[in-house]
């Protein structure tokens, strides 16, 4: 409170002393002070006795330059984005088609994932979908849901998602845990990737699928960016849902720095905040346009695809075509190894 008057006092005395400074202001009070208050609005910060120092911003003009952004760049080119994979994906349906079983469906199934490994895909693929949809909430419901359904239902709606988008981050976590320690050694790179790359996996042209082990450079692709993705996400979220206690952009930005970057390394508490708000947005829009692709090809963009998540066995022709090498590995222990006959 003594640091408020004292501004207050400064400003009335400022005010007084260079009353002509405020000629050609409309509306101006007489008195007012434009350049004061032009300092005052770029920050006015001073020292408080009581334990939370935040209280000794008077003010925090960065706060217009977050809401700026988040209302303005990331809302505007997320959904620039969400659409335009949509419209990506519907064009290369019509174009391309389904990706078929080229030899059509065999007389045998093999085992791709055990219940561990399909426990684990669907605790963070169902989390994600929830965290989504709530995230995406917070983010257009109230220029989308809110003209649409009323402000009773969209509050009812943004509660329960709030409550979701918190608890849920959990499971979310857990899943990363799980499919990383599972997964992680087949997912490192080796030199039949590039083949992959240089055939488009086999997507664009009929019958030209490139050997793979048991998981493909894309199916690698999506796991990388799920991880890192994700722990970048779950970082800045952590950080919002722990507010001013786990800081980490200052830090990142110094390391950044080393490139001469330039990036500023002297935040307040209310800028790392606001620093995490807006890249949890933007990292959380990149998951779910990568994540989009990945669920159409998954289910209606490859036939046999979505067999291996949901009863972990896939048609041994499916098998054949797509990831050879890993079939060979598997009949390495004989001919019948994994394999049980179609239904």
């Amino acid at each position: 409170m003594l640091f408020l008057g004292a501004v207050l006092v400064f400003g009335a005395a400022a005010g007084s002393a260079h009353a002509q400074q405020a000629g050609g202001v409309p509306g101006a009070a007489p008195g007012y002070n434009i350049e004061f208050w032009r300092a005052v609005r770029g920050g006015v910060e001073g020292t408080v006795s009581i334990p939370d120092k935040k209280a000794g911003i008077l003010v925090q003009a960065e706060g217009d330059t977050w809401r700026s952004w988040r209302n303005g760049p990331v809302s505007k080119y997320g959904g620039w984005a969400l659409l335009g994979i949509l419209v990506l994906l519907l064009a290369f349906f019509f174009i391309r088609g389904r990706v078929w079983i080229d030899a059509g469906p065999g007389k045998r199934r093999i085992k791709r994932f055990g219940t561990m490994e399909r426990f684990g895909h669907w605790l963070i693929a169902s989390s994600f979908i929830v965290l989504a949809v709530t995230g995406l909430n917070m983010l257009y419901g109230r220029a989308v849901i809110r003209p649409t359904l009323g402000p009773e239902v969209f509050s009812a709606l943004t509660l329960a998602g709030k409550y979701l988008h918190t608890y849920l981050a959990f499971a979310f976590i857990a899943g990363m845990v799980v499919i990383f320690v599972m997964w992680v050694r087949e997912n490192l790179p080796d030199r039949g990737d590039l083949n992959w790359i240089l055939k488009g996996g086999g997507l664009f042209i009929k019958g030209s699928h490139p050997p793979a082990r048991k998981f493909n450079f894309g199916q690698k692709v999506i796991f990388w960016v799920v991880i890192l993705g994700g722990l970048s996400v779950t970082l800045s979220g952590l950080s919002l849902m722990f507010p001013f206690q786990l800081p980490m952009f200052a830090k990142t930005f110094a390391a950044l720095n080393i490139f001469g970057l330039g990036l500023p390394t002297d935040l307040t508490v209310l800028q790392e905040m606001q620093f995490a708000q807006v890249w949890h947005a933007v990292a959380a829009l990149a998951l779910i346009v990568i994540m989009i692709a990945h669920i159409y090809i998954g289910t209606l963009g490859m036939e046999g695809a979505f067999d291996a998540v949901a009863s972990g066995e896939v048609d041994e022709n499916w098998a054949k075509e797509h990831h050879s090498l890993w079939v060979a590995e598997m009949k390495k222990g004989g001919t019948d190894a994994g394999m049980a006959p179609a239904e």
